[in-house]
């Protein structure tokens, strides 16, 4: 049985990664969602990473502080989506 190993997340060793998803990797992009812990605070980070030479740099990184704030992105995404249907 082969075991695939899993590349660590590029992410700063200042945060506690609690958990993640990754949503797609390649040889140069990686895209992933991470639940990480700061301060005692947990929040959820969209993250976009770039490999350059031998190490992966970020690229973009979105945050979402609470349930508050993912409710208002939930609800704008669910209202904006149909559109990419549409072309």
């Amino acid at each position: 049985m082969t075991e695939k190993i899993e590349e660590k997340l590029p992410i700063s060793e200042f945060y506690t990664v609690v958990d993640s998803v990754t949503i797609f990797k390649s040889q140069k992009w990686w895209e992933a969602i991470v639940v990480f812990e700061s301060y005692g605070k947990q929040s959820i980070g969209l993250y976009l990473w770039q490999k350059k030479g031998d190490a992966w740099k970020r690229k973009h990184k979105f945050n979402v502080r609470n349930l508050d704030e993912w409710n208002k992105l939930k609800n704008a995404i669910e209202q904006l989506s149909p559109k990419l249907a549409s072309k």
